[in-house]
């Protein structure tokens, strides 16, 4: 959690369902990254002389060209995150000189007519495709952030089932117990395997103590963490065999990272519409690489009336989370998907399967604790000892463990320099047996984890 203003540690409740968006947890105590009030740069009044002198522009250039070499320096070191950072986008420097705003529905114009929809709904009839769902049924928008697509897919399943009760794994990411929060909605924490997969048994278990309400499932494509993939056909079949049929139940598949990668891994579960599923949504600035957080949301057609309301101010319907949104993002997604297409995404896909293939055996024969789950690109392994080193690298961290989500720009020799240092800083954390490697077989398995009583 970075950029929080006040104390430099906060509470974080892990655990616990609970009803209505309140859960009750344990607590434990996280560390919160640095008060930007002490690092922001003030907005200063100009001076009556500065357009005669330059000194404020000479001043502007100067911030700006300084914060440029911290983002390159920043760059090279940046391995936790899931954003792919090797694109190029300057043959569309052109267009940034226009307001370009999709505001309301994306399939019918408004007044405004600085607009991409053309781009817009061309990206998502590929993605369509993609999850084998017809255009005539489907609809969808690009979105500014994975979370808005949570957020939406969640709120189509509770339009659709006005009573149902949310269920969400505990590794769920934490913007979909926020959309229970926020839609004061029933909301049930399933537990997890310890790959931070949901665990059916006992999703069947709370399913058989709530059969009196429908069912709205938030299923995982990669998790945030440590990158899992839930089950979808297991989910489908436990929730059959409890008695939902499928018209009692909704499942939005959250497939911010994993979901544009999957549909190009070699026999890996298919995410399709051909499935008794209601939406999926992914991040097109992990994965696909976007200077901007953006996007995608792809329902069922039928689901959206539900939402969708004339405005005549815009000329148009709208069913989106936002009124207008950034129009400039499908064009940046349009353009990758032209250049790329299938074959790109699927090299780029194996050299991320591979390179966190190569990461993991690299820990784990330095005598580090790792874990990389099947299909994923993301490698589990124990917190480093240094806050210093963490941010450096630009670790994501959560209790015992922190996590390199493996990315196209993530080279082999970024990685190996990533490792020489972390075993480097290790010598110096375990000195003379003061400490020991920590024991964190309850996060990614006893066959994971390299503490003395495991290796």
């Amino acid at each position: 959690m970075v950029g929080s203003v006040g104390s430099v540690a906060a509470v974080a409740a892990v655990g616990g369902g609970g009803v209505n968006g309140k859960v009750e947890e344990e607590k434990r105590e996280i560390v919160l990254g640095r008060n930007v009030h002490t690092t922001c740069l003030e907005v200063m009044e100009p001076e009556a002389d500065d357009e005669v002198t330059g000194d404020r522009e000479a001043y502007m250039a100067g911030v700006l060209a300084r914060y440029r070499k911290s983002l390159v320096e920043r760059t090279k070191h940046h391995l936790g995150y899931p954003y792919n950072l090797d694109f190029d986008y300057g043959a569309l420097a052109q267009l940034q000189h226009f307001s370009i705003n999709n505001l309301g529905d994306p399939f019918i114009e408004s007044n405004y007519g600085v607009h991409s929809r053309q781009f817009e709904v061309g990206v998502l009839d590929w993605f369509a495709r993609l999850w084998e769902l017809e255009k005539n049924e489907y609809w969808g928008y690009i979105t500014n952030c994975g979370t808005e697509g949570n957020l939406h897919g969640i709120l189509v399943g509770r339009e659709v089932f006005p009573d149902g009760i949310l269920y969400a794994s505990r590794d769920s990411h934490y913007s979909v117990f926020k959309a229970a929060r926020m839609y004061r909605m029933e909301c049930i924490k399933v537990d997890t395997l310890i790959s931070g997969e949901i665990d059916c048994s006992d999703f069947r278990s709370k399913l058989l103590q709530n059969k009196e309400k429908p069912a709205i499932i938030n299923v995982n494509i990669g998790t945030t963490v440590k990158g899992a993939v839930d089950d979808l056909d297991l989910v489908i079949k436990t929730l059959e065999e409890t008695g939902f049929k499928h018209d009692r139940f909704y499942i939005h598949c959250d497939g911010a990272l994993f979901g544009l990668m999957m549909p190009f891994v070699k026999q890996a579960p298919k995410v399709s519409f051909k499935k008794p599923i209601g939406s999926v949504s992914v991040s097109g600035h992990k994965f696909v690489g976007c200077p901007m957080p953006c996007g995608v949301q792809i329902t069922r057609l039928e689901h959206i009336n539900a939402l969708s309301r004339n405005v005549e101010y815009l000329a148009s319907r709208d069913a989106t989370i936002m009124g207008s949104r950034n129009g400039h993002a499908p064009i940046f997604l349009w353009y990758t998907l032209n250049r790329k297409g299938y074959r790109g995404f699927q090299k780029e896909v194996q050299k991320c399967l591979r390179n966190a293939h190569f990461l993991k055996d690299r820990l784990r024969a330095a005598g580090i604790g790792a874990m990389l789950n099947e299909l994923s690109s993301t490698v589990v392994f124990e917190r480093p000892k240094d806050d210093d080193f963490v941010r450096r690298w630009q670790l994501a961290c959560e209790g015992n463990i922190a996590h390199v989500v493996v990315m196209p720009n993530i080279t082999i020799e970024k990685l190996d320099d990533f490792v020489d240092e972390l075993i480097q800083k290790r010598s110096s954390w375990f000195r003379d047996g003061k400490m020991q490697s920590p024991c964190i077989s309850a996060d990614i398995g006893v066959d994971n984890c390299a503490c003395n009583l495991h290796k």
